[in-house]
């Protein structure tokens, strides 16, 4: 995936009912563009579908974890970029301390979860991550 999909995968990710359109005037490319890149994202199990977003208590059988992203050198806008373009990244946020990053991830399984940990251990740029999972909430 190159910067072109992530930036496509963001915003559908934050609005997957935009229309081609749409997305197409947001990234300053054609239609067709965004049409032929959807497609190889989609062929290549890349996207898996378009669904709705639930707040958390509606899935309580859903898998959250936190990871926290240390980066190498000046890679964190690379970095960044690689992160929102991966689907089990469902926010991202800076932080300061000892990690650069934090990733919230949502999982269907833990298999589904070892799979994310395991594409994002292998973005250019990240140095060392830790993960921690969601078990309960207080309030």
């Amino acid at each position: 995936m190159d910067e072109l999909d992530q930036a496509l995968i963001s915003l559908l990710r934050r609005n997957a009912r935009l229309s081609v359109a749409d997305l197409a005037h947001k990234l300053r490319v054609s239609r067709g563009t965004v049409t032929n890149r959807l497609r190889k994202l989609e062929d290549a199990g890349v996207i898996l579908g378009y669904t709705v977003r639930l707040r958390p208590e509606a899935e309580p059988e859903r898998i959250r974890a936190w990871m926290s992203v240390l980066v190498e050198g000046n890679q964190t806008r690379a970095v960044i970029a690689s992160l929102l373009g991966e689907p089990g990244v469902v926010k991202l946020h800076d932080t300061n301390g000892r990690w650069d990053l934090l990733a919230e991830l949502e999982a269907t399984s833990m298999h589904e979860l070892s799979d994310i940990l395991e594409r994002i251990r292998l973005i250019k740029g990240i140095h060392s991550t830790e993960t921690s999972i969601h078990l309960r909430t207080y309030r």
